[in-house]
This record gives C-alpha cells, sequence and structure tokens, in this order.
C-alpha cells in the first residue's frame, strides 16, 4: 500500500503530528503551502476570517497527486471551528482524486467535530479520524496504532 501524508501547520503542532504519522506508515509527505501570509497575529486573524468563509485559497505547487495513493492521511489544525483554510483549499483542488481518506485534527481545546464534518464535505467520508489537544501533541501524549491500522 502507499500512503501519503498531507498537512498544514501554521504552528508546527500539526505538523508534528504529520511526521509521526508519516515515519509509522512510510508515507511520502506532502505539507500544503499557502500563498497567503497566516503568521504572525495579522495572518491569525485573516486565518480565522478565512477559515468562517470558507474561502478558497491558491497554494504553493503541490509534489504529490494524491490519485496516486491508497490512502491518504490530511491534517489540519482547528480555525474557528474550522479546518484551517489552506487544507480545505487543497482538498477542493483535489476533488475527485481520493481512494481513502483519514482525517487527523489538532486543537487548544475543541472544534473537532465540525472541522472533520466540513473536511467531509469537501472530501469522502475518511476511514478514520483522530482528534488530539494541542497539548497531547507537544508532550507526545497520543498512540497512533488504531488511526495507522
Amino acid at each position: 500500500m502507499k500512503f501519503l501524508v498531507a498537512y498544514y501547520s501554521r504552528t508546527n503542532i500539526t505538523k508534528k503530528l504529520a511526521e509521526s504519522i508519516s515515519s509509522k506508515v512510510n508515507a511520502d509527505v506532502e505539507e500544503i503551502k499557502p500563498k497567503v501570509n497566516y503568521q504572525g497575529k495579522i495572518g491569525y486573524a485573516r486565518g480565522g476570517k478565512h477559515a468562517i468563509q470558507e474561502k478558497i485559497i491558491d497554494l504553493e505547487a503541490l509534489n504529490f497527486d494524491p490519485s496516486d495513493y491508497d490512502v491518504v492521511y490530511i491534517g489540519t489544525p482547528v480555525w474557528a471551528g474550522k479546518a484551517a483554510t489552506p487544507v480545505i483549499s487543497y482538498l477542493k483542488q483535489n476533488e475527485g482524486k481520493f481512494a481513502n481518506v483519514k482525517f487527523f485534527v489538532t486543537a487548544g481545546s475543541s472544534g473537532f467535530e465540525s472541522t472533520i464534518e466540513q473536511m467531509e464535505k469537501y472530501s469522502i467520508k475518511p476511514l478514520k479520524t483522530l482528534a488530539l489537544k494541542t497539548k497531547e501533541v507537544k508532550k507526545d501524549e497520543f498512540d497512533l496504532t488504531s488511526f495507522i491500522e
């Protein structure tokens, strides 16, 4: 089986989780890079606004075609109770290219359910989902066994 881990991470929390998953399943890794700047306080505010609007933005060129993979793991932080705008843009850009997906979501405290529902709306029903709080990822307090099997 061939795996791809595609993720966006503004603060490196989702990135850390993506790297853990990819090392366990020997996956290719696609960091989703927006052409919009979401760094700093202004970027944070812009990201929340774009997430609420479900704005589709331009992304940097992708390195991998999701249709080449048996399973694509897709990771996002929660922004204002929604998936990060770059991830929704990735899903939209690759509509119809996913055979199977698994979603992983990180957040400070809440918004997991609404984020996963939104991702499903732009993609397909995931085989599995994983929702972790920021502190769990930072402290390595998570087990990926059931998520990756």
